[in-house]
């Protein structure tokens, strides 16, 4: 995700965490998407610049930025952080959903992959870039789509935060 919200990124060239990446024009969709998997298997899916979801290697969401917020998984809930700026500072705001406000979530999630899982197995994905080059993503990609909507655990454990 870009450090500015309002950044633009090309994700193919400049997303390298995500060592196979593809970049999909899916029907039903204004921007093209890009999705990609870690060496350790977690795949994130970026729908233009927002929503972007962050999946850890078993498929369960671990961050999300939807709305201009980021989200954060607390293994049970979630956290919106919001990013409020000064001239001088950063501040990263939070607010835990509530449990109906997960479940919205969660479904507005489902139904983004639901959208891109239907068109990938219409065969209607068109790839237009993908690194690398000969990488065929698109059984591996629905194969995750699949597990991410099935889960019955959708949040990851809580992120922890970095130590200095």
């Amino acid at each position: 995700m870009a450090r500015n919200e309002a950044d633009r990124e090309d994700l193919i060239r400049e997303a390298v965490a995500l060592t196979e990446r593809v970049e999909l024009f899916v029907p039903g969709f204004q921007e093209l998407i890009t999705i990609g998997f870690r060496s350790n298997g977690a795949m994130s899916m970026f729908v233009g610049q927002d929503p972007v979801y962050q999946f850890d290697p078993s498929g369960r969401l671990r961050r999300a930025f939807v709305d201009g917020f980021l989200f954060r998984s607390q293994h049970s809930g979630l956290a919106r952080l919001e990013r409020v700026r000064n001239e001088s500072e950063v501040q990263l705001l939070r607010y835990d959903l509530s449990p109906s406000e997960c479940s919205a979530f969660q479904k507005a999630m489902k139904d983004t992959l639901h959208r891109i899982l239907l068109q990938l197995q219409e065969k209607a994905v068109r790839v237009e870039r993908c690194v690398p080059e000969t990488a065929d993503l698109l059984p591996v990609i629905q194969i995750a789509i699949v597990a991410i909507v099935n889960n019955e655990e959708w949040l990851s454990p809580e992120i922890r935060k970095r130590t200095v």
